[in-house]
């Protein structure tokens, strides 16, 4: 069973940081592109952030400068780090585990909130 657990979200002040954790299980965590999405309330759902199995990165404009994706393999845990956040970063911050080629899987976590105020 496939499981992504987001945790690290909340309320924090304009130009504060949170860092969020995704930790995986039920795949082979080393060979995932783990990737970040958000969704804010009546938009669709955005790319963050992503890192793929040998560590290449792609980020939004939006985010770039300010959030940074990481991985740790031997805990199957990603993490986003988020400073100087903005209330447009208000949203549901999102896990995904995605692999393109076999075995292919594209996996969601429950999402965890973030809400930054002015």
């Amino acid at each position: 069973q496939v499981q992504l657990v987001e945790s690290g979200g909340g309320l924090v002040q304009a130009g504060g940081s949170l860092r969020l954790s995704c930790a995986a299980s039920g795949i082979i965590f080393s060979i995932s592109t783990m990737g970040w999405y958000r969704q804010a309330p009546g938009k669709q759902r955005e790319l963050v952030t992503t890192i793929t199995s040998g560590g290449n990165t792609n980020s939004a404009d939006s985010v770039k400068g300010r959030f940074t994706i990481s991985r740790d393999n031997a805990k199957n845990t990603v993490y986003l780090q988020m400073n100087s956040l903005k209330p447009e970063d208000t949203a549901v911050y999102y896990c995904n585990a995605n692999r393109y080629i076999t075995p292919k899987y594209n996996y969601w976590g429950q999402g965890t909130q973030v809400t930054v105020s002015s």
